[in-house]
């Protein structure tokens, strides 16, 4: 074979670079095996009131896994939900942070703020990604069907906001970005949409999935890229149950706490859905699965 001339190799040296500039690199695939304590919860039989819980150890590779991190915005509607966001924002930025290291994808999914990212490389690393088929049809929103709404634990039909005086919101929504406190950095991605989040998990083999983020009853679940969705779609997925908030008003059914409403719609997801786990699973591999066989 002829060896390429350094004129021809300089005329091809700018498309490359381009083309690569284009895709933008993706995170290196690293040894290292996750532990996570999967809890599930089995529904009760028909005229029974005993609820079974279960706790398995999964192992998730840590180059097959990524973390969406679901509507975690810089403010809202509702005001006491925005302060518990701002609460949550800087444990959620640690445990993601713990879990970027050892080589976990992490996924930004702030819906509607999309302008805020564009022409960064994390916007373009997600867009980027072929198409790619899928089994069953990647909706735009997945809302809860009859049957689970008929069962479903809290009501959030009549108000979800748990302000003291309620304002009816006629919009535009107020959110611009995702919470400042949580870093995209490094690897990491940005998109609200499911088909670009799934297209690039299969070129990436991401086959594991931990959703955090709010709202537990509303976005975590409806989302193009929520637990409806990626569950259908054949992803090995998780709930970080320590890191989710509901939308919920505790003067609406069942008249409980507004931490006991997240826990009964995590609670609902744990029966009906998937596992959850403690985001702290994420921040650690077994040791000695993070050496190299070379």
């Amino acid at each position: 074979m002829r060896p390429l001339q350094r004129r021809s190799f300089l005329g091809i040296l700018p498309g490359a670079l381009a083309a690569f500039a284009a895709q933008g690199p993706n995170r290196p695939k690293v040894a290292g095996t996750l532990s996570l304590r999967a809890r599930r919860r089995s529904e009760p039989a028909p005229g029974g009131s005993k609820v079974r819980v279960t706790e398995q150890l999964r192992r998730w590779e840590a180059a097959r896994t990524a973390i969406i991190i679901c509507d975690m915005w810089d403010t809202h509607t509702c005001s006491l939900s925005a302060q518990r966001v701002a609460v949550m924002a800087p444990r959620m930025n640690q445990a993601i942070s713990a879990a970027r290291s050892l080589g976990v994808m992490i996924i930004h999914a702030p819906s509607d703020t999309m302008a805020f990212y564009e022409g960064t490389p994390w916007r373009q690393r997600m867009r980027n990604a072929p198409t790619a088929p899928s089994a069953t049809p990647i909706l735009a929103r997945c809302p809860r069907e009859p049957a689970e709404s008929r069962g479903f634990p809290i009501d959030d039909t009549v108000s979800e906001c748990d302000d003291p005086i309620l304002k009816k919101w006629t919009g535009p929504y107020p959110w611009k970005r995702q919470h400042p406190a949580i870093d995209i950095v490094g690897f990491d991605g940005v998109s609200e949409n499911g088909q670009e989040i799934y297209n690039f998990c299969k070129q990436e083999g991401i086959t594991n999935i931990a959703i955090m983020g709010v709202h537990t009853n509303i976005c975590v679940l409806n989302r193009s890229f929520g637990i409806r969705q990626m569950t259908r779609l054949g992803f090995q997925v998780v709930l970080a149950r320590d890191l989710t908030d509901a939308m919920y008003d505790p003067r609406q059914r069942p008249f409980v706490s507004h931490a006991r409403g997240t826990e009964l719609v995590v609670e609902h997801i744990e029966a009906k859905w998937c596992a959850s786990i403690l985001s702290e699973d994420l921040t650690r591999v077994i040791p000695g699965t993070d050496r190299s066989s070379n």
